[in-house]
């Protein structure tokens, strides 16, 4: 399927949608940029937009500029054969974009108003016939403007994936969308004015984010056994001072039990990689350094291939993934390949499959948020070459997308766990079951969603790993930057948070959200 043309509405024309058709345009004949005269969004929008760029100091140019008067009047549409419309206007065979079912821009502002975000469909005009579908994150956003920017790279990422014919599978639920008004807006700019306050509050009184990491050891089930974060209960592993740890990766190796895991110092807002060995009891000694590098690093994966050790740690801010090996182990890593180059890919996630090894990593083009793309990448050994999937990205969806940990085999079918950052980075887990991996087509199915609860308090949990009998998993914490005025509060679960509140249920609920 080749995309000829894109119809826009000429009063909703931004800066993205120009750089789309140049990007849909590269290397092949270029692609018509087609104006319609249709319904302008409410005025309420355009002002509030406006407003966040002031408000906010939003540096120009931005995607979400309004460029109508860049391309000159009187474009016509009859007559033209089109394949794709992004306000719902189109003639034989073209397809159309829906926001929750809705072919209407205003059905996206309008969830985003609300707090939610939309499902974002490609289908044919009748909307009988779906061709793909993006659930976009919007973790990063802090404004209207940026929610929208984030929906509408990741709107550009599904359009370019159409001349692949990605199928659509296991797509989330619809909920009916409220086109956007003028009292939504109001409300909206209200009530994000005082979450905006008492965010600056929290982090002038807070360090954040704050991950901690919970361990325990179980000789039976384990979370993929009982679907559920309960049984035995969790121990939460000692966060060093001014640091934290999280993302876990629990290894056996030559009778020896650790814990890598990212050690984040709010100081310098860095990562590095440290070790914390593990006996039965429990931790053993303290986290010590095993890995730095000039470049933000976490999620440490870990894998036993030819006799060696290796580790596959994120570096998605120097664009690499990068394979280290043990030498010795557990103090000494040593590279030994760049895997991908140029690509900012987060939390790489190595499985061997059928005679084939299997990369999985969320990526990022660019624009929008980091946790929502899910690319597949091939070889035949571990060192590499690696090739990408011809259907890259495989899947758009805020829901289970991002790795959350080592994949497994139970009864021959292989799981992985997944992020849930529908409602904010690291707000759940997925059990995920892989129902197709080959080099033509991925599917999954999520069975499960683990929220923190009773059974592991807070509000976050995002990684899930287990060696032998030591399972392990993360979530956030409170860290006090004044930790003397509330010694109770000192690097505790954040559900605890809402106790600092004054008892309002709305001024509690704005606190409990305020976890970044």
């Amino acid at each position: 399927m080749m995309i000829d043309s894109i119809i826009i509405d000429r009063s909703r024309l931004r800066r993205w949608h120009l750089d789309l058709v140049s990007r849909l345009s590269k290397g092949r004949k270029p692609v018509a940029l087609v104006l319609s005269d249709g319904e302008s969004l409410p005025n309420s929008i355009e002002i509030l937009l406006s407003l966040e760029r002031f408000i906010y100091r939003l540096p120009a140019p931005r995607a979400s500029d309004r460029v109508e008067n860049a391309l000159s009047s009187g474009d016509k549409i009859e007559g033209q054969s089109l394949d794709l419309s992004i306000a719902g206007i189109g003639g034989p065979g073209a397809l159309r974009l829906r926001y929750d079912g809705l072919a209407d821009e205003s059905a996206l502002f309008g969830a985003l108003l609300s707090g939610r975000v939309p499902v974002i469909e490609v289908t044919n005009m009748e909307g009988t016939n779906r061709v793909g579908y993006a659930l976009p994150s919007i973790e990063t956003a802090e404004s209207l403007t940026e929610a929208y920017e984030s929906v509408a790279a990741r709107v550009s990422t599904l359009i370019l994936s159409v001349p692949k014919a990605v199928l659509c599978r296991n797509m989330p639920a619809i909920v009916q969308t409220t086109p956007a008004s003028p009292r939504a807006a109001i409300h909206y700019l209200s009530r994000q004015v005082a979450f905006s306050a008492l965010k600056r509050l929290y982090r002038l009184c807070t360090r954040a984010p704050h991950w901690r990491v919970g361990w325990r050891h179980v000789t039976g089930s384990g979370v993929f056994d009982r679907g559920d974060i309960g049984g035995t209960p969790w121990n939460d592993l000692p966060n060093p001072g001014d640091r934290f740890l999280a993302d876990p990766f629990p290894v056996i190796w030559k009778g020896e039990t650790w814990v890598f895991a990212e050690d984040f110092e709010h100081r310098t807002q860095k990562g590095i990689i440290s070790a914390v060995p593990f006996g039965e009891n429990g931790p053993t000694g303290s986290a010590r350094p095993v890995l730095e590098m000039p470049w933000h690093l976490s999620y440490p994966f870990i894998i036993a291939d030819g006799g060696e050790i290796w580790m596959i740690p994120e570096s998605s801010t120097d664009r690499t993934v990068r394979l280290y090996r043990a030498d010795p182990f557990p103090d000494r890593w040593v590279e030994e390949a760049i895997l991908l180059d140029s690509v900012e890919a987060s939390d790489a996630t190595v499985v061997r499959h059928e005679g084939r090894y299997w990369m999985f990593a969320v990526t990022r083009d660019d624009a929008g948020a980091p946790s929502d793309t899910l690319s597949l990448f091939m070889a035949d050994k571990l060192i590499g070459p690696w090739r990408p999937h011809p259907a890259n990205p495989v899947l758009i969806d805020a829901s289970a997308a991002r790795p959350a940990g080592n994949m497994v085999y139970r009864d021959g079918r292989l799981w992985r766990p997944v992020q849930d950052c529908r409602n904010g980075y690291g707000r759940a887990l997925g059990l995920a079951e892989v129902t197709h991996l080959d080099d033509e087509r991925f599917s999954q199915t999520v069975h499960t969603i683990l929220r923190p609860g009773a059974d592991w308090p807070g509000r976050r949990i995002h990684t899930l790993n287990r060696a032998g009998t030591l399972e392990c998993i993360d979530g956030s914490s409170l860290s006090l930057k004044t930790p003397k005025l509330f010694p109770h509060y000192r690097d505790k679960p954040m559900a605890g948070l809402s106790n600092l509140a004054s008892g309002s249920p709305g001024v509690t609920g704005m606190i409990s959200a305020l976890i970044s």
